[in-house]
């Protein structure tokens, strides 16, 4: 089967899941078609079988692979994976691309389809020691994060072991080495510096960033925006790391029986969990124990939670606590307050932003995020019903939208909001949704 036959058979398949899932939404006519277009966006509009066997999955509107955005864009195919092999095959052609991918670079988030010399800025060549596969170099934690994510959820869902090639275990040796390393970026080869451009789309001090300290946290140069961390130890992404150092640890005990390098990543777990706790958890006068958005180890700290996912707000479902953990009640408490410099509040909708979007935008990411981590179910229903109620009329999601306006947002489509919305749909039960509708 040739490349344009798998593409037709992914598409026949999704939509054929999109048609039978969007059945319990009949009762909200926009509900349903929202749905059916948010579930079939990536498979359709952003997804390639490439000759090698394996897939490339692009954001949409830029035609690069980002690690982090091309695995969540893939968030809800995972339930079908065994009743539909063409999504098997395309979710393991993926993993294949990003073990590649990170062979080739582990510093570099976006990557072009071929070797072209295609990027984000040209400039960029000179500056940060990009390669010709790279669209850009910025160096994001959460970027290595994503893809041992994807090949936990592969093995979940599918209980087969397929993925476990000697490419992928050179990913994971490359993702510890770079995370061991970066627990001192003192002694770093990598720095990233953009001309003309704005402050958070470049990093500080001759491109290393802002000085820190030692923590047993690894550092970040840039957020899950694509924006620069203000101070280098990004704390949701530290925790998205000790979770996959979890699953890594596993992998290569049975998967490879490499007990070494399992405890290798044992004690990098550990390491950077104690950090967490040591250096990301803050005493505030209104709510008590909460973590900082980030710090540098040597005293200060950004408190705040972006949109973009690993953020605070997205912690259970990542897997490093539960919604019912003390310190992420009194977080999540702070970050939909006005003491989060980016929750908004308008006439339309409330939530939290980035500084990446405008002033007073919020982001449709977030507010499914807010839902998947609530255990309220009235929360998540009347977050069901503003998510629809700010598309624009578009009736698929976008980046930003402005909270006393809908009409005017960022992004006329957005591949990784509209995955995790058709997510969030499928997570409500058949009692939630007859609430909802």
């Amino acid at each position: 089967m040739n490349c344009e036959e798998k593409y037709g058979l992914l598409v026949k398949a999704v939509e054929e899941i999109a048609k039978k899932e969007g059945k319990r939404l009949e009762a909200n006519p926009k509900l349903q078609r929202t749905f059916e277009n948010c579930f079939v966006s990536t498979a359709k509009t952003t997804t390639k079988f490439l000759e090698d066997g394996n897939a490339y999955v692009f954001t949409g509107d830029i035609p690069a692979l980002w690690l982090r955005d091309s695995s969540a864009q893939v968030v809800h195919y995972l339930p079908y994976l065994k009743e539909y092999p063409i999504l098997r095959e395309m979710v393991r052609g993926l993993i294949a691309t990003h073990a590649k991918y990170i062979c080739i670079d582990p510093y570099a988030n976006a990557f072009n389809e071929e070797e072209n010399g295609k990027c984000y800025e040209r400039d960029d060549t000179d500056y940060t020691a990009a390669q010709d596969w790279e669209w850009e170099r910025k160096y994001e934690v959460d970027s290595l994060c994503y893809p041992v994510w994807l090949a936990a959820q592969y093995v979940k869902y599918t209980g087969e072991h397929d993925i476990f090639t000697a490419e992928e275990k050179a990913a994971f040796r490359k993702i510890l080495d770079v995370w061991k390393l970066e627990q001192r970026h003192e002694n770093s080869p990598y720095y990233f510096n953009r001309k003309n451009c704005p402050p958070s789309d470049t990093l500080s001090h001759g491109g290393k960033g802002s000085p820190v300290g030692y923590t047993g946290m690894t550092w970040s140069g840039f957020r899950p925006s694509d924006d620069a961390c203000v101070y280098g130890y990004l704390v949701p992404s530290n925790m998205f790391a000790a979770v996959v150092l979890k699953d890594m640890a596993a992998f290569l005990r049975d998967e490879y029986q490499d007990e070494a390098m399992a405890k290798e990543a044992e004690t990098l777990e550990k390491e950077i969990r104690e950090g967490i706790e040591k250096y990301g958890v803050v005493e505030d006068d209104t709510y008590g124990k909460i973590y900082a958005y980030e710090t540098d180890g040597l005293g200060n700290y950004n408190f705040m939670d972006d949109a973009n996912v690993p953020s605070l707000l997205s912690l259970p479902w990542l897997g490093y606590c539960g919604k019912e953990d003390p310190v992420y009640k009194n977080t999540r408490a702070f970050i939909l307050s006005e003491k989060n410099p980016y929750y908004y509040e308008g006439t339309k909708a409330k939530g939290i932003g980035s500084p990446h979007t405008p002033e007073r935008y919020i982001w449709h990411i977030s507010l499914v995020m807010q839902g998947l981590t609530s255990a309220d179910p009235e929360e998540r229903r009347g977050l069901l019903k503003t998510i629809l109620e700010t598309d624009g009329d578009c009736e698929v999601m976008h980046e930003g939208f402005d909270t006393s306006d809908p009409s005017q947002f960022t992004r006329e489509w957005f591949a990784w909001a509209n995955s995790l919305f058709a997510h969030y749909v499928l997570s409500f039960t058949d009692e939630e949704l007859a609430g909802a509708l």
